[in-house]
């Protein structure tokens, strides 16, 4: 068979395929209007694998599994079509609703923000990104955020969540999946960091350095060309300029920003001493209620699903077939669960788009555990 004949005649099938492809969405509409009216739900597993069963036998070992694949997908299609059809039992949508309706529809200027470190750390940076007149509160832990936002003594907190470098920071993701609080803001802020020192010291007589984990991450060359420099983790980049700047010692260094070197009277050894030039953190504003400002085009969310195979592929399909663009999928092992992971997805997608909604109220319906974490603008 020639090429133009074979592909003469995929067109003839696809047309098929495009008609019968109609026609069953057409029926998954009685379908859905039949569950509707008796209030069923639009998931019906037993029925999802009885079908998948008996067509993945018809098609034949060869084709088995392809066929396993394209019913997963139409499965998924359908039940995405049926539930923009139907009312949801999830609450979801009118919670979301409530909020776009109750947020005001600026941003806020001024609020109370609680945020890891002291004065000069980079959440502060990030801050003042966000507020033009923040009240700040420093707490010496990321939980102690959350828990000054939980009871009530900020509105806000501002916490890191990924560095372009370093990756994502582990031990937030676990505190929001604790916490189960909102984000309402996001800002990416550009770090730098430099070796600073007591004025008047050479780099040759620095015999340790102090700084956060994740910047001791993002300086390991730098690190590694000075092998006799002995490394010290404190609790946050600004926390180590200013212990440095309140020892005597003159051994001693510490990586943080420039501008905490002004704040604490130190001078810059080095500068841009991190791996990357391009070294991006995304800061988080996270509040307990849920509140979406306009502009809101990112959309975050954590869920876990059952360990079996296919799982993950599931969830990956509804993206696709709402063309909702995927931007980060995140995993992290839950306490206590052998081989049970918490996902936490970002997605580019605005709130206001009815497939976004359609797919968190559809996410939170099918699954045990699902969290929105909420629709923001990040700057």
């Amino acid at each position: 068979m020639e090429l133009k004949e074979a592909r003469e005649q995929i067109d003839r099938i696809d047309r098929q395929l495009t008609d019968l492809f109609v026609e069953r969405m057409q029926v998954a509409q009685q379908v859905a209007a039949y569950k509707r009216e008796h209030g069923l739900p639009v998931l019906d597993r037993e029925r999802e694998r009885q079908v998948i069963a008996s067509r993945t036998a018809q098609a034949g070992e060869e084709m088995a599994t392809y066929t396993r694949v394209l019913y997963n997908t139409l499965m998924d299609l359908s039940r995405s079509y049926q539930s923009g059809k139907n009312s949801r039992n999830s609450p979801l949508p009118d919670k979301i609703k409530e909020a776009l309706e109750r947020t005001p529809q600026q941003f806020p200027v001024s609020a109370t923000v609680a945020c890891q470190g002291v004065e000069g750390a980079y959440s502060q940076i990030a801050c003042d990104k966000l507020f033009r007149q923040a009240s700040i509160t420093y707490f010496r832990t990321w939980e102690g955020v959350f828990q000054a936002v939980d009871k009530g003594l900020c509105r806000y907190g501002v916490l890191p969540i990924e560095n372009s470098t370093a990756g994502s920071v582990n031990q937030v993701y676990d505190l929001m999946n604790r916490y189960r609080f909102h984000i309402a803001r996001g800002v990416r802020l550009r770090v730098e960091h430099t070796l600073l020192a007591h004025p008047g010291v050479t780099l040759g007589e620095i015999t340790e350095v102090y700084s956060h984990e994740q910047a001791i991450q993002q300086c390991g060359h730098f690190l590694k060309d000075h092998p006799s420099i002995k490394v010290h983790v404190c609790e946050n980049t600004a926390a180590a300029a200013r212990m440095v700047a309140q020892s005597e010692r003159r051994d001693v260094a510490a990586i943080s920003s420039r501008n905490c070197g002004a704040l604490y009277g130190l001078t810059v050894l080095e500068d841009g001493i991190q791996d990357n030039a391009n070294n991006y953190t995304r800061f988080i504003c996270i509040s307990k209620e849920l509140e979406i400002y306009p502009g809101a085009n990112k959309t975050s969310m954590m869920l876990s699903i059952p360990h079996k195979p296919g799982s993950l592929y599931q969830i990956i399909s509804k993206f696709a077939s709402l063309d909702l663009n995927l931007t980060k999928l995140e995993s992290r092992p839950i306490p206590g669960k052998d081989f049970e992971f918490m996902f936490y997805f970002d997605i580019d997608a605005s709130i206001y788009a009815p497939e976004t909604v359609e797919l968190v109220a559809q996410l939170d319906e099918e699954l045990e555990r699902f969290t929105y974490l909420g629709s923001y603008l990040e700057q």
